[in-house]
């Protein structure tokens, strides 16, 4: 089997896990909006699961995992067993021994960090002590997810994928069950949604254990922490805790900006990122992760080439689907967040508020989706410090224009989506830049016409799609079913639209795809 189809089986795997988390999520979100709309009670527990959330994709989704996978495929390519079972049970004891302390540092010090990343929050004593408490019963959800990401690396190097792509679903299962049976409960109902976060983390951990007993993997202790290849896996993991995640990052930026604009910014450019990170968790992130092995492997072996070659693949393969899901959601934005929202406390201004914000975080989509695809070439080739030092860039880059944008134009807290989008772009701009330079032109003009085609298939579908949204009001709450049945219509034609386009126009992407479902239809 060529990589490229390794890479998309392994895409599919992780990207249908993910969906059905993902679609758990929107459950999950339409509950607390439901519950909690868009006041205090919601920005606290925003802000307070800010930390846990962006430590899961960090280190979950990012600096762990893409640190320890092209370490751990070369001890797996070249090393005995008995090597391989040694590392794995040092960095299960060194991570545990680390995440412990973090764990109690974060608790001990919340009112501190809350005054950090929420400054205005303190002119609010009562939000500022709810938000404190929110954070505290939440941080040891750190400990758990931080051993999840372990895991999943080293299954992730066995090219097993489904276990942890699966996973996140019962961080959300956990959260919807915690406020219908415990809402009533407490004197503050939105500690329900705390617990939920806490015990969603236990058991999406607990979940990955027989999985790894199926592998023969056990974990001990060992507290050799002299390995050379703990210490290589801390070389590139240390800058990569920022290479690997500016989006995250600049979405964290926001929230601290968001703290001082009105009540709702932060629920609003909340619910805009949930949104947005449909798209990007189904593909972008599951590309990124499935690719990463293969590039390990491809990288170990000396073979630049192919390497080159796959990452193209990787890239183009991703622009497919992140494109037209930005044109998507740019047309169809306020009937998704109508849908999916608009309902209890969260009215017709939410939404509209929340629509600016998913507008200008969309425009950038396609330009983070491929800094997803990108950064898992630098890690295959064991270089996490080109991302950092690209990454530092765009991070004051994002707060220059979060700046600029909330202090002289009228966006406010859309200028700060808008100011993530922007510096994700230039992210890209410079790590392709880095990875030309490192490995050679990497097809740029087979990359150009790929995207140039792309772009005009999903303007079609757009316009297709909001045709059809267009034919009722979305300002409106209610008559549920009726809204979901025109919704789902307008995204299903405007897909047919955009396949049929891709088809004519004879995008390798789309053909490679179809080839591959009909050879696995006649499996």
């Amino acid at each position: 089997m060529t990589e490229n189809r390794k890479i998309a089986r392994a895409a599919s795997t992780i990207g249908m896990g993910t969906l059905l988390s993902r679609i758990l999520g929107f459950f999950r979100d339409m509950v607390i909006a439901h519950f909690f709309g868009a006041g205090m009670a919601a920005d606290a527990f925003f802000v307070a699961f800010r930390i846990p959330n962006l430590w899961r994709r960090l280190v979950g989704e990012g600096s762990l995992t893409i640190s320890f996978i092209p370490v751990y495929t070369e001890y797996l390519n070249q090393q005995s067993e008995e090597e391989v079972r040694k590392v794995t049970h040092i960095a299960f004891t060194l991570m545990g021994l680390v995440l412990l302390l973090l764990t109690l540092f974060g608790i001990i010090f919340s009112p501190v960090i809350i005054q950090i990343i929420a400054p205005g929050f303190a002119k609010i004593p009562e939000k500022f002590q709810l938000t404190v408490t929110l954070n505290q019963i939440i941080f040891p959800y750190l400990f758990f997810m931080g051993l999840f990401a372990l895991c999943m690396g080293i299954l992730n190097s066995y090219r097993h994928f489904f276990a942890p792509a699966i996973a996140p679903i019962f961080l959300n299962i956990s959260i919807i069950l915690s406020v219908f049976l415990l809402y009533h409960t407490f004197q503050k109902p939105v500690m329900t949604l705390a617990i939920g976060v806490l015990c969603g983390g236990v058991i999406q951990l607990l979940f990955q254990i027989p999985f790894l007993w199926q592998k023969g993997i056990t974990f001990r202790l060992n507290f050799h922490f002299n390995h050379p290849a703990l210490k290589r896996i801390g070389g590139l993991m240390v800058p990569g805790l920022i290479g690997t995640a500016v989006y995250q990052l600049n979405v964290f930026i926001d929230t601290i900006f968001a703290s001082f604009l009105p009540g709702g910014s932060v629920s609003y450019l909340f619910f805009a990122d949930r949104l947005l990170e449909f798209p990007l968790g189904i593909f972008a992130i599951a590309i990124g992760m499935a690719s990463l092995p293969s590039l390990s492997g491809l990288a170990s072996q000396g073979k630049l080439e192919e390497l080159k070659n796959t990452l193209s693949f990787t890239f183009r393969l991703t622009a497919l689907i992140s494109i037209p899901a930005m044109v998507g959601l740019i047309v169809l934005k306020t009937p998704i967040i109508n849908l999916l929202f608009q309902r209890g406390l969260f009215d017709y201004t939410a939404t509209v508020l929340t629509a600016q914000a998913l507008l200008c975080y969309s425009v950038g989509l396609w330009a983070i989706a491929g800094v997803r695809t990108l950064v898992p070439a630098f890690y295959s080739l064991q270089d996490s410090w080109t991302p950092l030092k690209i990454a530092i860039v765009c991070l004051i880059a994002n707060v220059a224009l979060n700046a600029f944008f909330i202090s002289f134009t009228p966006l406010k807290h859309a200028g700060l989506a808008l100011a993530t989008s922007l510096s994700s772009i230039l992210n890209l701009i410079l790590l392709s830049r880095k990875l030309s330079l490192k490995l050679g032109a990497v097809e740029i003009g087979k990359n150009v016409t790929s995207l140039a085609r792309i772009l005009l298939c999903s303007l079609p579908m757009g316009l297709t799609a909001y045709l059809i949204c267009s034919l009722r009001d979305w300002t409106t709450t209610g008559n549920t079913l009726e809204k979901a049945i025109l919704l789902l219509t307008g995204i299903v034609v405007g897909l047919g639209v955009y396949l049929l386009c891709s088809y004519w126009m004879k995008n390798e992407e789309m053909i490679f795809l179809v080839k591959m479902f009909k050879r696995k239809s006649r499996q």
